[in-house]
């Protein structure tokens, strides 16, 4: 029996969130991963932490706190931030409209830290590639990280730095009270917490079972400019972002701008298609996203979803485009909250995202949950 203060099961974004701040309190932590390195949606994601779209209340504040312990991670880490902001653009009045609704209202009222462009100002960005948006919203502690190289890092340095033990291609068969079954043979700690993903069938089912909680499967491009190159520094949403996101998303504008959708282009609505853009490091793009819900993830994507994706990415760069890499995205979806946190015995507490915003909240419930279960 390998004992440790602290068992994480799940190398992914609350895996590590809680492994991290496990850590920081001085204690031993090992990481179960059933495989090599976490490769779900923590890395297949665009890394875009979006502080100004989290709904009032606890997403916000969540959201702002994890903004701060991004960066102190990527100072000790060493892995790449962009820290200036993300930009909704407006494309026509119906999303200037929420836009504006949201400056007068929410935005002041909330302690939202963003400011509303006018078209003139939006025709100053970039060499005046995004003129043709008729005004947009700059938020500015929204952040963005390159998913794909950032996990990696984490991981070395929570094992070099923080003595963090990682055991992977194991699986955790069982889990009670404190004790670990594995492929690796039996762990215990004086706390486990179990960050499963979407996983609601190998630990604790009992626990999900009532839940009825279902996956999205998302579409996702990386794609390079052919014309027009632009020198983008943040991420990019647009107008349609607005019927998603909580910050907006329940405002009466974004619900009549839902139904303007609705009626012009249904199949957005359908696919649940809501443009984002993200620079990576070297010059390329991430583009999605779509959502398709279910029990599980149809493996087979739709090549009009693709199109749709670039032809709104075309249109909002003013600029051809070309597809490096496809995949999907896959997340846990349909729960009573963005998130649940639900402890299971004395010595267990599961921790799982319901909604696509781990990359945004999940260092801060990390620290939440840890020190709720430990008392530190």
């Amino acid at each position: 029996m390998k004992k440790f203060d602290v068992v994480v099961v799940g190398a992914g974004m609350l895996g590590i969130a809680h492994a991290w701040a496990a850590a920081k309190r001085g204690l031993s932590v090992a990481v179960i991963e059933r495989s090599r390195q976490a490769h779900g949606a923590t890395i297949r994601n665009f890394g875009q932490v979006i502080v100004t779209g989290q709904a009032p209340g606890m997403m916000l504040s969540h959201a702002q706190q994890a903004r701060e312990l991004w960066l102190e991670l990527a100072s000790k880490a060493g892995f790449h931030v962009r820290a200036n902001g993300a930009l909704v653009l407006a494309r026509d009045a119906g999303e200037a409209d929420v836009l504006d609704e949201f400056a007068q209202t929410r935005l002041r009222q909330e302690g939202y830290r963003a400011e509303l462009l006018s078209g003139r100002d939006v025709a100053r960005l970039y060499d005046g590639q995004l003129a043709h948006h008729c005004a947009a919203l700059r938020g500015q502690d929204d952040l963005q990280i390159y998913s794909r190289e950032a996990l990696p890092a984490i991981t070395r340095y929570l094992a070099e730095s923080l003595g963090v033990q990682f055991i992977t291609g194991t699986l955790a068969r069982a889990v009670e009270q404190g004790q670990v079954a594995t492929t690796a043979g039996d762990f215990a700690g004086a706390h486990v917490f179990v960050c499963p993903g979407h996983d609601y069938l190998t630990l604790l089912p009992e626990q999900f079972a009532p839940l009825n909680l279902e996956v999205t499967r998302l579409q996702m491009l990386r794609a390079a400019f052919e014309t027009r190159p632009m020198a983008l520094d943040r991420p990019l949403l647009t107008g349609l972002s607005c019927v998603h996101y909580g910050a907006f998303s329940d405002l009466p504008s974004a619900l009549a701008l839902r139904d303007q959708i609705q009626a012009r282009t249904p199949m957005l609505l359908e696919n649940g298609i809501h443009l984002l853009i993200s620079p990576t490091p070297y010059g390329e793009l991430i583009i999605g996203d779509s959502h398709r819900y279910g029990q599980d993830a149809f493996p087979f994507n739709d090549e009009a979803v693709d199109n749709a994706m670039l032809d709104l990415a075309s249109q909002a760069l003013g600029a051809r485009l070309r597809v490096l890499e496809r995949w999907q995205g896959v997340y846990g979806t349909h729960g009573p909250a963005p998130f649940s946190v639900m402890p299971v015995d004395a010595a267990t507490t599961v921790a799982v995202m319901h909604s696509g915003v781990g990359m945004t909240v999940g260092l801060a419930i990390g620290e939440h949950t840890v020190a709720g279960a430990l008392g530190r």
